[in-house]
């Protein structure tokens, strides 16, 4: 099976995965989804906010905050529905496109290497 291949199977089983790291914890009422945790959270877990994650932490905005429209940041999971699956459509065209350039990058690379 080419390398190429095997990364495509495996981005494809993390596409398919990846809503339960959302789906999970709203069943089970566990708070946010794993690595998802705001300052404010990270401090009642642990007891403090660690020093780059206090400078750095709000330089970046989600483009869509919780998986939400504008609006809708404070929706329950279930009702998040068509925002989700656009926010799913959204990454994953990013991720795809990413992979699509770095494998070409890769490739053109082994072909001069070759040569």
């Amino acid at each position: 099976m080419k390398t190429s291949t095997k990364l495509w199977i495996g981005l494809l089983i993390l596409i398919i995965l990846s809503p339960l790291g959302l789906i999970l914890p709203a069943r089970f009422n566990s708070g946010s989804a794993w690595g998802e945790w705001s300052k404010e959270e990270i401090r009642r877990m642990v007891g403090y906010v660690p020093g780059g994650m206090e400078r750095s932490g709000d330089t970046w905005k989600a483009p869509l905050p919780n998986y939400g429209f504008k609006g809708q940041e404070r929706a329950p999971v279930r009702s998040l529905s068509i925002s989700y699956v656009l926010s799913a459509i959204i990454g994953v065209a990013i991720v795809v496109g990413i992979t699509i350039l770095v494998g070409k990058a890769l490739a053109r690379r082994e072909k001069s290497d070759s040569s």
